[in-house]
């Protein structure tokens, strides 16, 4: 029997038809996403539903789908589809990452012309039969700089058509190496310097807690004065409240906003100010962006319910259902690797080394290094998955290597994950045992023996004694439970490490106690997602 796949939202005609060609069956309803009661009556129907936003694919929904195999979203954000659930369910979520790049990019330029000569102002004035051609002063962009936060794929773009306007580039982007930054042709630089040096500043990085409010109103304050600042990537990287204030005091020039803490913005501190353009999400709203992401929706899903090829999975590695089955906890603890050296590195990382020993070197290890650079890149783009983040690694300049080799040691096989930076090396392995539950066994050369946990706390010490008990009580003292608790040391009175799996994240208050206590190097907290 043909694979059948329900359309629940607004969808390219051409895209039905790839479903249709390729021996799909399909049911076109563009608007019934927007009725959740009769979407759960026939979703059991199909293998596949293809969407943009205005579906919700809730947990609810997911429970009467008995069929679906796939989710397939026409974008990149897929706030819509509860991930988790559809992972408990087995339906892959699958989203297209690169369609709209050009698009968004192009809608900052865009935003950047209007805020610099005051288009939108300048038209309505004219529309309502005025004539104030001196009031309406701008400024050329020849020359000018351009702060961009966040040189990604979108961002890249940014750049790229900048310089092309003969604007000097300046871009702040943990994760873009020195290489990459002088083949781009932009200058890598500090946070603080962008603010300083910029007059014109663009946000291209996702809402993550390391971005979130990133143009506080303190860093605000320290920009340049006349400096226009334009935002088509995420609501809530900047202080609209604080942006407000500095664009009536006169410090801040202009600003062009396309996207808002709060949507649809009914109210914002932005509205009714002078020269402050104002769009409505439209940064993927082209003719061209939306036919992309149509096609590239209908092929994946076509690919996946055929071939059971996995391409842009969300939830699911690229691995072939008999690779799964051996795969599974190895692709889990290498995504787990992966996640600890990315949240302990904030330098730029220029190279990704792993080492994979014993049984598991005989295993598909694409589908492996793409875990292990997806859990890297995670903390930075929390949309990467295991077919872009490679793609995104290599655009940054990052260089991945891989080493197999026969079994070296105790275990049957072992995964080692090692990040390069410009000043340091940071490595981390573990197996996966016999119960199939993956273990971190070696963190900077030191051996442990730890289980992985949703929530943990990872410390560095001098090997001195009262460090179990000063663990220990502080978290008693807190109210933190402790479900596992590691050590290890180098030598007797050299370098040691503690690695707590707890049952709750662990309060900044209670890092700041530990810190305050001087026996500690390091005290970093971790999460990691156990499904």
């Amino acid at each position: 029997m043909a694979p059948k796949v329900l359309v629940s939202d607004k969808l390219s005609p051409t895209a039905v038809q790839i479903f249709r060609d390729r021996g799909i069956e399909v049911d076109f309803e563009p608007d019934l996403g927007k009725d959740k009661i009769r979407l759960a009556e026939v979703i059991g129907q199909y293998d596949g539903l293809a969407i943009r936003s205005a579906t919700k694919v809730t947990a609810k929904i997911l429970a009467a789908a008995n069929r679906l195999k796939v989710v397939g979203r026409a974008g990149i954000g897929v706030d819509n589809v509860d991930r988790d659930a559809a992972s408990k369910k087995g339906v892959i979520v699958m989203n297209t990452p690169f369609g709209n790049m050009i698009t968004t990019a192009e809608h900052a330029i865009a935003m950047m012309f209007a805020v610099a000569r005051q288009i939108p102002e300048a038209s309505a004035s004219t529309h309502a039969g005025k004539w104030e051609k001196s009031k309406f002063m701008g400024v050329e962009l020849t020359g000018k700089t351009l702060g961009v936060i966040g040189a990604g794929n979108i961002g890249g773009i940014v750049c790229d058509r900048a310089r092309g306007l003969k604007m000097k580039v300046v871009a702040y982007d943990p994760f873009l190496s020195e290489e990459k930054a002088d083949k781009m042709g932009v200058e890598k630089v500090t946070l603080e310097t962008l603010l300083l040096r910029a007059d014109f500043i663009t946000l291209h990085v996702p809402l993550t807690e390391q971005t979130k409010n990133i143009l506080s109103a303190e860093n605000l304050a320290k920009t340049k004065k006349g400096v226009r600042i334009i935002n088509c990537a995420r609501g809530g990287l900047v202080d609209e409240s604080a942006l407000a204030e500095l664009l009536v005091s006169g410090h801040i020039a202009g600003a062009a906003f396309d996207v808002f803490k709060t949507e649809p913005a009914k109210e914002n501190p932005l509205f009714d100010l002078p020269n402050v353009v104002c769009t409505p999400h439209l940064g993927a709203a082209t003719t061209e962006a939306q036919e992309n992401v149509a096609l590239q929706v209908a092929e994946q899903m076509s690919d996946y319910l055929l071939t059971g090829a996995v391409t842009n999975a969300l939830n699911m590695p690229s691995v072939t259902a008999e690779e799964a089955k051996v795969m599974g906890p190895w692709v889990t603890l290498a995504t787990h690797l992966g996640g600890f050296v990315g949240q302990m590195t904030d330098e730029p990382v220029t190279a990704i080394n792993i080492l994979y020993d014993g049984t598991v070197s005989e295993m598909n290890l694409e589908a492996l290094n793409c875990a292990a650079v997806a859990g890297i890149m995670k903390r930075a783009n929390p949309d990467v998955n295991m077919v872009s983040a490679p793609v995104i690694a290599k655009d940054r300049g990052i260089k991945i290597s891989t080493t197999r080799q026969d079994k070296a040691g105790t275990f049957e096989g072992y995964i080692k994950v090692t990040v390069v930076t410009a000043n340091r090396e940071r490595s981390v392995a573990g197996t996966v045992f016999s119960d199939g539950k993956p273990r971190f066994i070696q963190i900077k050369g030191i051996n442990i023996d730890a289980e992985i946990g949703a929530h943990m706390l990872y410390t560095t010490n001098k090997d001195v004694p009262g460090i179990i008990g000063t663990l220990g009580q502080t978290m008693g003292e807190n109210g933190v439970n402790i479900a596992n608790f590691t050590l290890g040391r180098a030598a007797a009175g050299g370098e040691a490490i503690a690695l707590l799996y707890v049952d709750h994240p662990v309060a900044p208050e209670v890092l700041g106690k530990l810190e305050a206590t001087g026996l500690f190097q390091q005290v970093k907290p971790l999460q990691f997602d156990i499904g």
